[in-house]
């Protein structure tokens, strides 16, 4: 077996009906607005399009993220072309 497999961690995507979403595998909220959420997962960086995105619960602790609205696309970009030099949204928030 690939050494990279065996040291991936869970990541999961559920959409309902796409008015709803609930990911896992979270690792940060790199940045949200009502017509993208873009979110930094144990699969590499996850950009959620869509019309009035609501992100509902967000549990870094779990790396759970819950978003509501009409969700149009999930995309999937590898994380090392976004660099690690930006704080990340909730250490911005608590500042």
């Amino acid at each position: 077996m690939d050494e990279k497999q065996s040291i991936q961690k869970y990541h999961k995507v559920s959409l309902n009906s796409r008015s709803s979403a609930a990911i896992t595998g979270v690792k940060d909220v790199l940045s949200f607005d009502a017509g993208e959420v873009l979110l930094e997962t144990e699969q590499g960086i996850l950009m959620i399009r869509g019309n009035d995105l609501h992100v509902n619960r967000l549990t870094l602790e779990k790396g759970e993220v819950d978003v509501d609205g009409k969700i149009d696309s999930l995309t999937y970009s590898d994380a090392s072309n976004y660099g690690k030099s930006s704080e990340s949204l909730i250490s911005r928030l608590f500042k």
